[in-house]
């Protein structure tokens, strides 16, 4: 085992592309962790009790290792982030043993509280997301289809004519507001790099191992490379 980092995809910054990307996809793979791990975990601590929740739980534990393990290698695939895992090697043992090994290991519980959080961040990204390119491309390209709206004009905030406090109703008129769509446009495209650079580094901080673990590693003699589930 290596403890090397990939080559010739890890980049310091992110692409736009990949960021966007990444920040959409935060929201379906969020609401998917919540209604999956958040009744295993109901479901195995009210059963626990009779035995039944135990094989609950412990489904509940592997399956979050293994989307910390995908959410790893989303990360490096979309924002060229490499985020190592940061979960101790199971021990030669009985299942006992292995099982102490997974529920003491605080990475498996940092993994588990970034599965729940992705959640909140998802719909918070989302809505940043839509609302910043759908706005800036929208005046970008309003000399186009301005005249193809009802009456062939565009108005804001309001369609009443009474009520509105803008008019465009010819390219000249609809110039300005496309100017501004570009430099919106440059704006959003900072956001999603920004947002995608930040949610990197918080992945990584949450799925990736603490300077302590790190030290352990090394003190081991331990590759960080994929534990065992």
């Amino acid at each position: 085992m290596s403890t090397a980092r990939p080559h010739g995809r890890e980049r310091s910054h992110p692409s736009v592309l990949g960021s966007l990307v990444y920040l959409l996809l935060n929201f379906p793979i969020g609401v998917a962790a919540f209604v999956v791990l958040l009744p295993l975990t109901v479901a195995g601590l009210g059963t626990a009790i009779v035995w039944i929740g135990l094989p609950v739980l412990a489904a509940t534990v592997l399956l979050t290792r293994g989307a910390a393990n995908v959410e790893r290698a989303r990360a490096y695939a979309l924002l060229g982030t490499y985020i190592p895992p940061a979960t101790r090697p199971l021990p030669e043992g009985n299942a006992r043993q292995r099982w102490r090994t997974r529920l003491t290991d605080s990475a498996t519980w940092r993994e588990y509280g970034y599965l729940f959080l992705l959640f909140p961040l998802g719909v918070v990204e989302l809505v940043l997301m839509v609302a910043s390119w759908g706005i800036s491309l929208a005046l970008l390209t309003l000399p186009v289809y301005y005249r193809f709206l009802p009456g062939g004009v565009w108005r804001f905030p309001s369609t009443e004519p009474s009520l509105s406090w803008v008019t465009v109703d010819s390219v000249g008129s609809a110039l300005p507001w496309s100017a501004l769509g570009l430099l919106l446009l440059v704006c959003t495209a900072l956001l999603t790099r920004g947002l995608g650079t930040a949610h990197g580094r918080l992945a990584g901080t949450m799925l990736g191992p603490t300077s302590t673990r790190m030290r352990e590693f090394d003190e081991a003699g331990t590759a960080l490379s994929p534990a065992r589930s």
